[in-house]
């Protein structure tokens, strides 16, 4: 069920899509943990999510992704709206349990059929698919044997890689190994507040090798298996300013930028790990032997993807371990925010792509995440999202600089078509061009949603 109405606005009259250029992607991104919902349907295993929101106040409102957005069921409706906004490109996840409910052995063929169906819709609609093959839902039966800190690790996300490239490679050419990898390293296996819960070193270093190996690996296997494929992986990536001038302050940022920006893309590019900016990184290469795996540890990427929500402000901290650095917060800073006190700040987003663009080695440029969450509201079936257009208006008008400064940067993907489930926040934060009533699972259309569907016209 769809609801709203037409809105039309001017924009800047510098600011067209057609000054990206006619072969510019632009495309709406969404995951499998956090719109599919039938979480126990044909089939599907448990994930570590699934789990991970039954414990007691790991999710707010205690909300859990059971039922998510519908779009198991509903995808059919929700392409429509992907095309009906102007979209040629969508970008989802494929469930690794739901192809392989308990991680590894046999194989479900309803979830197989399920990513047929979903990606024959979508070239049916001429909606170009985008699939990324890791979005955080690792199957729960793998955790308990360790999940991304085993030494299995490679090998089971090898043959989940392997089952997708054979099933979907002849429809599907634009594949993303991983999604953020930073993300799903930190916040699940060393400070606990993501899926599956843990915390400390002891799991964070296997946990980062582990991904960095696992995203050359899958991308030599799509490379292997699916003819012409174009392969990227996506990083989290923020810029990240002392708070100060004081050498203590750009010493805490130097050490958060190694985490945040240079960990995983590094490997990638066959430099190995930043140990010799980071001292800490030292004990990762040992724990791991990783001088052993430098080169299994590069792929030639054809493009690297992008989603950077924030800069990083940060100032010496001693108190915190490791990394003696701590935030500071928008809000603290009375700077323009988010509802979830992310900062907003266009030239920061011009400048982290610029710092990516200059590494070298890097072919191409997505931007597979953008998007901001907001405090929405259907009042009289229209969501008055103009924050939101703010938003996507100064960010775009920063990507459109860096492209115009000889940046190769191919594609935007706005976060995201829907509300849905995201992680921690629950249903709480709402980041779609679409509105979602979870109760009814009413789909209304965004303010924000009909400024896209005008600008891309």
């Amino acid at each position: 069920m769809f609801a709203g109405k037409s809105l039309h606005l001017s924009f800047q009259a510098r600011l067209q899509a057609q000054s990206f250029g006619k072969d510019f992607v632009w495309g709406v991104a969404l995951a499998a943990q956090q719109n599919e919902g039938a979480h126990n349907i044909d089939g599907r295993g448990l994930s570590i999510w699934d789990v991970f929101a039954r414990r007691q106040g790991k999710i707010k409102g205690g909300h859990k992704p059971s039922a998510a957005c519908d779009f198991y069921y509903r995808y059919k409706d929700d392409l429509l709206l992907v095309k009906a906004l102007g979209f040629k490109a969508f970008r989802f996840s494929i469930a690794w349990p739901r192809i392989l409910p308990d991680g590894t052995g046999k194989v479900n063929k309803e979830g197989i059929a399920y990513y047929h169906r979903l990606i024959d819709e979508c070239l049916a609609l001429g909606i170009e698919p985008y699939v990324t093959l890791y979005h955080w839902d690792l199957p729960y039966e793998l955790e308990k044997e360790g999940g991304w800190t085993s030494y299995r690790m490679v090998r089971w996300f090898s043959r989940f890689a392997t089952i997708c490239a054979e099933e979907y490679g002849s429809k599907v050419k634009h594949w993303i190994v991983l999604n953020e990898p930073m993300g799903f390293t930190s916040l699940g296996y060393m400070l606990g507040k993501h899926a599956p819960g843990r915390i400390g070193l002891d799991n964070f270093y296997p946990a980062i090798h582990n991904a960095v190996m696992c995203q050359a690996e899958g991308g030599r296997i799509l490379r292997d298996l699916v003819p012409n494929a174009h392969i990227g992986t996506t990083f989290s990536c923020s810029e990240v300013i002392p708070f100060s001038d004081k050498e203590e302050d750009v010493q805490a940022a130097n050490r958060m930028d190694v985490l945040l920006n240079r960990l995983f893309i590094e490997p990638a590019l066959g430099r190995g790990y930043p140990k010799d900016d980071f001292r800490f990184l030292e004990r990762l290469e040992l724990h791991n032997k990783a001088w052993k795996y430098t080169d299994r540890m590069r792929f030639n990427f054809d493009f690297i993807g992008l989603q950077n929500y924030f800069p990083l402000v940060v100032r010496y901290n001693p108190f915190i371990p490791v990394v003696n650095a701590s935030e500071v917060k928008a809000v603290t800073r009375k700077v323009p925010h988010t509802a979830m006190g992310w900062e907003i700040n266009g030239g920061s987003f011009y400048r982290i792509i610029k710092k990516f663009w200059l590494y070298g080695g890097v072919k191409e440029l997505y931007i597979t995440e953008s998007g901001a969450a907001f405090k929405d509201e259907v009042v009289n079936g229209t969501v008055n999202d103009e924050s939101r257009i703010a938003y996507f208006q100064e960010y775009l008008q920063a990507m459109l600089k860096a492209k115009q400064e000889g940046v190769n940067i191919k594609g935007y993907f706005a976060w995201t078509l829907m509300d849905n489930f995201e992680w921690s926040e629950g249903y709480k934060a709402r980041f779609g061009l679409v509105h979602v009533d979870f109760k009814t699972q009413l789909r209304t259309i965004k303010n924000s949603g009909y400024w896209f569907r005008d600008f891309l016209k």
